[in-house]
C-alpha cells in the first residue's frame, strides 16, 4: 500500500510489484510486466525502481489543469452539459505511433517541470471552479494510478465525481482497486485486431477487451468507448462491423460508442486526416448492428452528436462538437415523449458549460 506519510515531492511508494529471484523488481501494474534493475524506469517512464522497491515519480505533479466540457472526454451520457477539471501527468504504457497527446504522454522533461498539486488541492480547485467532476486524462491514468486514486478519494469527500480516460491496458488486481474509485470511464478501443494493436501501439488487444468486460459487468462505473479511426489502418467496414458486433453481444446495446477523427501527429504524419464520411459510415454500421448510442467526434456533425431515444427515436439532446445545443431529458434521463430512460448518469442541465476550455493554475 502507498504510505501517505512517507511521500516526498513528486514521488510516492508504488503499489503492484514484486521482487524476482534474479534480483530484479517486476512491475505488476500492466501487461508490460517491466523487470527493472536499480534506477531503471519502466516503459511508461514514470514508475522507477529505487532500492528494493518501486516508486511513482509523478505523484503530485501534473502537466497542467483545465476546465473542460464533459463532452470533451468524450462522455455524452455522464452529467451532460457539466464541466470537469482535467489533468494528466507524464508518461504512458502504450507506444502509439499516432498519439494525439504525444507532447505530454511521451515527455521526458515533464518529470521535472510539471505543476505541483496535492489531491486535496485538485479537489478544492474543481469545486471552486464549479466543476462536477475531475478527469484523469491527456496521458493514461493507469501509469499514475496511485495519484489518480488518491485524488478520487479527495474528490468523493467533497461530493465530486472521478473520471478515467484510458486505454484500459491494466492487470486484473490493480484494475479492481483503480475502478473501485472511478465513477465513469471512457476507454479508448484503438482497433479490433491484434495486428493493429501490436504494430501501431506496441500492445495487445485482449487485455483491453478484458477491461471493457470487467467495467461493464463487474463495476458500477459508467462506461463509454472511443475509437479513433485512422485511414487505411482500422477503418475498414469488416473491422468496424466485427468490433460493433462484439460490443453489442458482449457489452450490450446501451454502451455509448464514439468514432473520432484522426489528424496526422507524432510518428504518423504520412496519413491524411479522417474524412467525415468515414465517421458517418462507421456510425451507420454500428447502428445497423443494434447499438443505441453512436457518436462522431472531432467534427461538426449535429446528427452524429445527438442523443436519440432508443425506443421512439425522438431527439433528446443535440450537440455540435462539444457543445450542448438543447436538452429535453429530465434529471433522471427520461424521454419526455415515451418515458423511456436513457442509459447513463444524468442531472439537471440548467445551463450547458459550452465549448470553452479554461486553463487553471493551482496555487502552491
Amino acid at each position: 500500500m502507498t504510505d501517505l506519510d512517507t511521500r516526498t515531492a513528486g514521488s510516492a511508494a508504488a503499489r503492484w510489484w514484486h521482487r524476482l529471484d534474479d534480483g530484479r523488481v517486476q512491475c505488476d501494474l500492466c501487461p508490460r510486466d517491466c523487470r527493472l534493475h536499480e534506477g531503471q524506469r519502466g516503459l511508461c517512464f514514470v514508475r522507477q525502481r529505487v532500492g528494493d522497491a518501486m516508486v511513482l515519480t509523478t505523484h503530485g505533479r501534473s502537466s497542467g489543469f483545465c476546465i473542460d466540457p464533459i463532452e470533451k472526454k468524450p462522455l455524452n451520457h455522464f452529467l451532460p452539459g457539466s464541466s470537469v477539471l482535467s489533468f494528466g501527468t507524464a508518461g504512458c504504457n502504450l507506444a502509439c505511433k499516432f498519439c494525439q497527446n504525444w507532447d505530454i504522454s511521451k515527455s521526458r522533461e515533464q518529470d521535472r517541470l510539471s505543476d505541483s498539486a496535492s489531491p486535496q488541492r485538485i479537489a478544492e480547485a474543481a469545486r471552486a471552479n464549479g466543476a462536477s467532476s475531475v478527469a484523469f486524462t491527456y496521458n493514461d491514468p493507469v501509469v499514475f494510478a496511485e495519484y489518480a486514486m488518491d485524488t478520487a478519494d479527495a474528490c468523493h469527500a467533497m461530493g465530486l465525481h472521478s473520471i478515467a480516460v484510458t486505454a484500459g491496458y491494466m492487470h486484473a488486481e490493480p484494475r479492481r482497486d483503480f475502478y473501485a474509485r472511478m465513477d465513469a470511464a471512457n476507454v479508448d478501443l484503438k482497433g479490433f485486431t491484434e495486428n493493429f494493436y501490436f504494430r501501431q501501439t506496441g500492445a495487445h488487444l485482449a487485455p483491453v477487451l478484458d477491461t471493457l468486460l470487467y467495467l461493464r459487468h463487474d463495476t458500477g462505473c459508467w462506461l463509454e468507448i472511443t475509437t479513433l479511426l485512422i485511414p487505411g489502418l482500422n477503418d475498414s467496414d469488416a473491422e468496424i462491423d466485427a468490433m460493433t458486433r462484439w460490443i453489442a453481444d458482449r457489452l450490450g446495446l446501451d454502451v455509448p460508442l464514439h468514432f473520432t477523427a484522426f489528424h496526422p501527429d507524432y510518428r504518423m504524419l504520412d496519413l491524411p486526416p479522417t474524412p467525415p464520411a468515414t465517421l458517418r459510415r462507421a456510425r451507420s454500421i454500428a447502428l445497423a448492428n443494434g447499438l443505441h448510442h453512436v457518436y462522431t467526434g472531432n467534427v461538426h456533425d449535429i446528427e452524429g452528436g445527438t442523443t436519440f431515444c432508443a425506443q421512439c427515436h425522438a431527439v433528446l439532446l443535440r450537440r455540435d462538437w462539444y457543445e450542448v445545443l438543447d436538452c429535453r431529458l429530465d434529471e433522471h434521463g427520461a424521454c419526455p415523449d415515451c418515458g423511456t430512460r436513457v442509459a447513463g448518469r444524468f442531472g439537471t442541465v440548467a445551463r450547458a458549460f459550452g465549448r470553452r476550455r479554461i486553463p487553471v493554475r493551482l496555487a502552491a
